[in-house]
């Protein structure tokens, strides 16, 4: 499966930002996909997964509570919901389902 990550950008501290990784060309099928983030000089950090059913979902400590994932019914695209954005949320967003990622999407809270 090919991924296609959206919506980075610049927010301040507090706002909200929303990703999205979409299926190229196909659906994500039954695939857990999963949100992963790297900050520059930092490892790739998991962020949170959603399973193929959508009926289980894990976060990571540092964003849970403050972000959602999600999927939509026809398992085409899966959503980041991030709220309550923090500095130290800069990164580089990944998606990754089935072995494959996504071209990563940037992500700057301004303090």
């Amino acid at each position: 499966v090919q991924l296609q990550a959206s919506g980075g950008g610049l927010v301040q501290t507090g706002g909200s930002l929303r990703l999205s990784c979409a299926a190229s060309g196909g659906t994500f099928i039954d695939y857990t996909v999963a949100w992963f983030r790297q900050a520059p000089g930092k490892e790739r950090e998991f962020v949170a997964f959603i399973t193929g059913s959508g009926n289980k979902r894990t976060y990571g400590d540092v964003v849970k509570g403050r972000f959602t994932i999600s999927r939509n019914d026809a398992k085409t695209t899966v959503t980041l919901h991030m709220d309550n954005l923090k500095p130290e949320d800069t990164a580089v967003y990944y998606c990754r389902a089935n072995d494959s990622w996504g071209q990563g999407t940037l992500v700057t809270v301004s303090s």
